[in-house]
């Protein structure tokens, strides 16, 4: 018998995640092992924000203070990462501080919250090389030159700097460094690299690196989900059509792409499908973007985008679901196939926009990325 389709519901979510938080403790999770246990990663690991994102996300959602308890405080022990020596926070800052300081902020009007968020909008700021019109990725003299697709998520920061400081300088230097992903990041078909490489005297292109990709010219599922999403913000923050026409095109390539039960494969040319992972976060993060390009398309195009989200997230809920002794919300998920790192497991950052996902599509207003 064919197994019904269904969408989790918001009930269902917080049963989830309470149970989550029940178990968690005070780790700061990242990846999970067979088991579905959680690690316990350092909280200047780049997912060290989507754990108490998921708190504040759910506070907002349903009222319950019991999620509010439970995240106040981790904007202020992820900002101690700045303290570490030599620096090693990078791009990824986006990630950290959104789901903790910004989210703080804008749900409590918390002055901390505003504080740390700026600390960490002027730090991205200042990794941005203005002749390439990029923001460095990573820190090291090899990794001078390198921007990633990933960073199109974390330029939300940076918009939203500019919006509470009114200093335009943060959304420039957003949409500049959006401007240089789409002209040597995103092809003509939709499909986007990973890693750009550029001289970073000149700012000359010098190429695409596979990164966590199968390769330079393949099709990394999870990098084509932070495109279509972060390009869709992009255009919701500056009103720029250009980027949401990006946004669609990275989209039709990634609907058009996936295999019939609309969870990606880790990358969508990697040969050999079904004996390849696939990535529940890729089709998570996916489904979250699609659901805000569905808000800013004309009406007669809204059902399109909404269906294929409703699409994903029936697969997940239907097939993808942690099972109740798991500490997570997803499993399936994969996270550095090249490195044979972490591969069909939960993925903390695939529970965070799931729920996002989920939230959306129940009528959640506020928007953080």
């Amino acid at each position: 018998m064919e197994t019904v389709q269904h969408i989790i519901t918001i009930d269902e979510l917080e049963q989830r995640i309470t149970r989550m938080v029940k178990q968690m403790e005070n780790r700061s999770p990242h990846a999970s092992d067979s088991s579905g246990r959680y690690d316990d990663m350092p909280v200047s690991w780049w997912t060290s924000g989507f754990y108490p994102g998921l708190l504040w996300l759910m506070h907002d959602v349903t009222g319950n203070a019991f999620f509010k308890n439970q995240a106040e405080g981790w904007s202020r022990k992820i900002e101690e990462a700045f303290q570490e020596h030599p620096i090693i926070l990078h791009h990824d800052v986006g990630f950290q501080f959104l789901l903790t300081a910004v989210m703080e902020y804008e749900q409590t009007g918390s002055e901390d919250g505003l504080r740390i968020g700026l600390k960490a909008a002027n730090y991205l700021a200042g990794r941005f090389n203005p002749i390439g019109g990029f923001i460095k990725a990573w820190n090291g003299d090899d990794k001078k030159g390198w921007a990633i697709i990933d960073c199109m998520m974390n330029i939300s920061l940076l918009y939203w700097a500019s919006r509470v400081t009114n200093d335009p300088s943060y959304g420039q230097i957003a949409s500049a460094h959006a401007n240089t992903t789409l002209q040597w990041g995103v092809r003509d078909d939709g499909s986007t690299s990973h890693i750009l490489s550029f001289n970073s005297h000149t700012g000359e292109f010098i190429e695409s690196i596979g990164g966590q990709g199968y390769g330079p010219d393949s099709a990394w599922s999870r990098g084509n989900a932070w495109a279509l999403y972060g390009f869709a913000n992009a255009c919701r923050h500056t009103g720029k059509r250009a980027y949401l026409h990006a946004a669609k095109r990275i989209a039709h390539f990634f609907l058009a792409a996936l295999p019939e039960d609309n969870v990606p494969y880790w990358d969508f040319r990697c040969g050999g499908e079904e004996e390849e992972p696939r990535d529940s976060s890729a089709a998570a993060i996916a489904a979250s973007g699609l659901l805000e390009i569905e808000a800013q398309v004309p009406q007669r195009e809204k059902r399109m985008y909404r269906r294929a989200a409703e699409k994903i997230l029936q697969s997940l809920s239907t097939h993808y679901l942690a099972s109740d002794e798991s500490e997570a919300i997803l499993t399936k998920a994969t996270g550095n196939a090249p490195q044979g790192r972490d591969i069909n497991v939960s993925l903390i950052y695939g529970d965070y926009f799931f729920a996002e996902a989920i939230a959306k599509r129940n009528g959640w207003q506020r928007r953080i990325f």
